[in-house]
């Protein structure tokens, strides 16, 4: 793949079809700058286009922001991070008529190839390194090692920048530039802040990473080497965020922490989509997530609700599984104790570094997420996962990160447990690579 966007040749040949089915007459010009000429053209007399070829030439069906907590909207071109009425998390929501899940087909494999359900209304604006399409593995050996008949695992290691974070900062850069922002800022425990740094580079933006001051060190080199201001913090990383916070505003950075702003999750939902194809549009019946601020499992679920509206899969769900670090663990604790919410962890500690998450911004939606989809939370060792890291080296070949490593630890205590069923196809997610962690 090349840095460039690459689906602007499917694009113009959706206008090419349009065309054809208009009897020669041009519908709409190549270049869309946002949702509302699409609209405007619905309300044209029975003669132009039919509605389905409207939406059809939307490059994105984005409609609107809304806050899943207290139901809230907002218009989908406001500069707004979390609900006015709430605080919560915004989501992007979308045009809900039927797409043909097959209209991807012969696009890159990247998070762009959906991007009518993305938020980005110009692909002028798509900042690309060639993110998504990870490999999705079946684990025969790992698995047969733990009487696993239908193991895998999804490799995010494979991204740019080596880790799952790549797909939420290319959204979310990408809908920063589409909004007018030229200057970001985020709170990192190491990948999200190399993805924000490499992608603000790409873009031509000025990058602001907030770092726990014993993050390992080739996470700063990271985000250095991509020309962003690195600033090391005596704290964890809501230390750092309460820093962004406080600074962003009289700084003029757009603040891009985990579901602070509205686009990361959509980039990261990408990750469910993905798995529904490659599985043949069924789904697994259990991922494990290693969870931190927890934004690729609520957006997994959100892709598996919009791909059940578009018609693409049953209502079918897997249990998600979220897996945390037992030096730093707010998610299996509130679970086990039914809480909605989960309270600050103390004294957080855990190699993994992608774990230690003492609360998440979101973790209301991690654990509604987990109990609706009939899944639980557990956490691990950090010498647990160590031993699994070696053990999907030894029987994968694949250099995992402690967070990947996790989730294998998980997999084998719920096993025990009868919490999981050597018969079911079950997916590992590695959101890392481990040679971040030499």
């Amino acid at each position: 793949m090349i840095g460039e966007f690459h689906d602007r040749s499917d694009y113009r040949s959706l206008l090419a079809r349009i065309k054809d089915r208009s009897h020669g007459k041009k519908v709409l010009s190549f270049r869309v700058v946002s949702n509302d000429s699409a609209r405007r053209r619905a309300s044209l007399s029975p003669r132009s286009a039919s509605s389905e070829d409207k939406l059809l030439a939307m490059f994105s069906r984005f409609a609107h922001l809304q806050c899943p907590r207290c139901g809230a909207s907002y218009e989908r071109d406001r500069r707004i991070n979390v609900c006015a009425a709430c605080g919560g998390a915004l989501f992007p929501r979308y045009h809900g008529a039927r797409l043909d899940r097959h209209a991807a087909a012969g696009r890159p494999r990247s998070i762009w190839r959906w991007h009518e359900m993305m938020p980005v209304e110009d692909p002028e604006n798509v900042v690309t390194l060639g993110e998504g399409g990870t490999p999705l593995l079946r684990a025969t050996r790992l698995g047969g090692n733990a009487g696993f008949a239908d193991l895998w695992i999804k490799d995010e290691s494979a991204n740019p920048t080596g880790s799952f974070k790549a797909r939420g900062l290319s959204a979310a850069v990408s809908k920063a530039k589409e909004l007018g922002y030229g200057r970001i800022a985020l709170p990192t425990a190491g990948n999200a802040g190399g993805a924000a740094a490499a992608y603000a580079a790409k873009a031509g933006m000025e990058c602001h990473v907030f770092m726990p001051a014993d993050t390992p060190r080739v996470f700063r080199i990271e985000c250095e080497r991509y020309g962003a201001h690195v600033t090391l913090v005596d704290g964890l990383i809501d230390d750092c965020g309460r820093i962004v916070a406080e600074r962003a505003p009289r700084e003029g950075w757009h603040d891009v922490s985990t579901l602070k702003e509205p686009f990361r999750v959509e980039g990261k939902k990408t990750m469910g989509y993905e798995l529904a194809e490659d599985f043949g549009w069924k789904l697994p019946d259990a991922i494990l997530y290693p969870t931190g601020g927890g934004t690729g499992l609520i957006g997994m679920w959100k892709a598996f609700d919009e791909m059940e509206e578009l018609g693409w899969i049953d209502a079918a769900r897997p249990r998600m599984i979220a897996v945390q670090a037992e030096g730093c663990a707010p998610i299996p604790k509130a679970f086990a104790e039914g809480k909605d919410v989960s309270e600050k962890f103390p004294n957080a500690h855990t190699y993994a570094s992608g774990l230690r998450v003492p609360k998440a911004f979101a973790d209301y939606l991690i654990l509604a997420d987990v109990r609706a989809s009939g899944g639980t939370a557990a956490a691990v060792s950090d010498d647990a996962m160590r031993r699994a890291c070696d053990e999907i080296g030894a029987a994968e070949g694949l250099f995992v990160a402690p967070e990947g490593g996790a989730t294998w630890a998980a997999a084998k205590d719920l096993l025990a447990q009868g919490a999981l069923k050597a018969s079911e196809r079950i997916v590992l997610f590695n959101t890392g690579s481990g040679f971040k962690y030499l």
